[in-house]
């Protein structure tokens, strides 16, 4: 007879949407979260035979979230992820790993007071791993949408039967940034940004790989506890648009904007003869 053996597994509740409101004379503090959470552990026999006496429930999970929201404030979602995380380890013997990742929505007061509007830029967001081996942090920001109308070009490539697409010495070039720093503490996270910004405007771009390790290199210049960055950068292709059919001549100045396909270019950029400790690994 066949016989089967349990592999990885992890449980946990995902998405638990939080906004909490810090009240005060000057006017209102908001921060909006969706926070999700994944325990690994001595759960086999939930599994095998459904003994649940070692599972503490994603209803219990998602309670734990709100309630340390108000005991304990949320300040930078790395430290609420952090303190998520060693509280579900070290509060229950059958939970030996915790992972806390959190998003962040930006919103931005209106009034100055009570009245605010939800941002449509990036995503901040944070996940800790806590387990044996410590706590591990990365930080980072998905959505991050950037465009410069020139000192960007590419030429130089690969042709062969199947090539179409014509050599440029100034295109428009634009991405949607995914990024993640791994760091050893509190790293600063709008330094890392900024740090982000300011290298994609600055780089005279002849690849968008070469802004890639640009931006990575820019982030570990400015914070020193930052070991390694990795980004995922989406080409937004902006097309001339061919006007001559109607007579008119077009100087770099009517684009048409591709949704789909488009190039993914990513990356990791580390420090050079620093020890980078192996990933956390979880399956899913």
């Amino acid at each position: 007879m066949p016989t089967f053996a349990l592999g990885p597994n992890q449980y946990g509740k995902a998405e638990t949407r939080i906004v909490r409101v810090v009240r005060g004379p000057g006017g209102d503090e908001l921060t909006d979260l969706n926070v999700s959470v994944a325990l690994r552990g001595d759960l086999a026999a939930s599994h095998l035979t459904g003994d649940n006496s070692g599972v503490l429930t994603t209803d219990t999970q998602k309670n734990t979230v709100y309630a340390f929201a108000r005991e304990h404030g949320i300040a930078d979602i790395e430290t609420f992820a952090a303190r998520l995380a060693e509280h579900f380890v070290g509060g229950q013997p059958s939970i030996h790993e915790a992972r806390v990742t959190v998003e962040q929505y930006p919103w931005l007061p209106v009034d100055g007071a009570h009245t605010f509007r939800r941002d449509g830029g990036e995503v901040r967001t944070a996940t800790v791993h806590h387990g044996p081996y410590g706590t591990r942090t990365v930080s980072g920001v998905t959505g991050l949408v950037l465009l410069k109308t020139t000192d960007s070009e590419f030429h130089g490539y690969v042709k062969d039967r199947y090539t179409t697409l014509p050599e440029t010495r100034d295109r428009i070039l634009a991405t949607s940034v995914n990024a993640t720093w791994r760091h050893g503490g509190a790293a600063d996270s709008a330094t890392a940004r900024q740090a982000l910004l300011d290298a994609f405007a600055d780089t005279y771009s002849l690849a968008l790989q070469q802004t890639l390790f640009a931006m990575g290199s820019r982030v570990l210049e400015r914070c020193p506890d930052v070991v390694e960055v990795k980004l995922s950068l989406p080409n937004k292709h902006h097309f001339l648009v061919d006007l001559a059919p109607f007579g008119l001549d077009n100087p770099n100045e009517v684009y048409y904007a591709a949704d789909r396909p488009y190039g993914l270019i990513e990356g990791t950029v580390r420090r050079d003869g620093v020890a980078i400790p192996e990933e956390v690994v979880w399956s899913f």
